[in-house]
């Protein structure tokens, strides 16, 4: 009788920076277990993409922008009503003189969210744009 696997094994390499960096962080989490802490990043890695794949999902659209660039702010307010039908709700943050904060709410396809996130980070004046999405299906 054959025995079922549990699971599956593998070697890594990490380099002597990311070792020291992953055992700073799991003594202050308190976790004790090297196999652990690279499954609840993979978990994390797989939940954070999979969204990109198919599917609906939900979540921000974290977007830091010039404001000074001329049309920047004009541009992010035709594309959020060109997609209105996946934009909740937005959230305009000022962070100095210069630079704003949009933290846009979607929950819809992601083809469609995807086509978003392309195109705000093809407008002039956004300095980055920072997808937190998760599949809702």
């Amino acid at each position: 009788m054959e025995k079922k696997a549990r699971g599956v094994k593998f070697g890594i390499y990490l380099s002597k920076e990311l070792d020291q960096g992953l055992r700073q962080c799991m003594r202050s989490l308190g976790i004790k277990s090297k196999s652990r802490a690279i499954q609840e990043a993979i978990r994390l890695f797989i939940a954070e993409n999979k969204w990109r794949l198919k599917g609906r999902v939900a979540g921000v659209i974290g977007v830091v922008y010039n404001h000074d660039v001329h049309g920047v702010d004009e541009k992010l307010t035709d594309i959020q009503h060109e997609y209105i039908e996946v934009i909740v709700a937005t959230l305009h943050v000022h962070l100095t003189k210069e630079k704003c904060m949009l933290a846009i709410i979607v929950r819809g396809d992601s083809p469609i969210i995807r086509e978003l996130v392309r195109k705000i980070n093809g407008i002039k004046g956004v300095l980055f744009v920072r997808p937190l999405l998760l599949e809702t299906t």
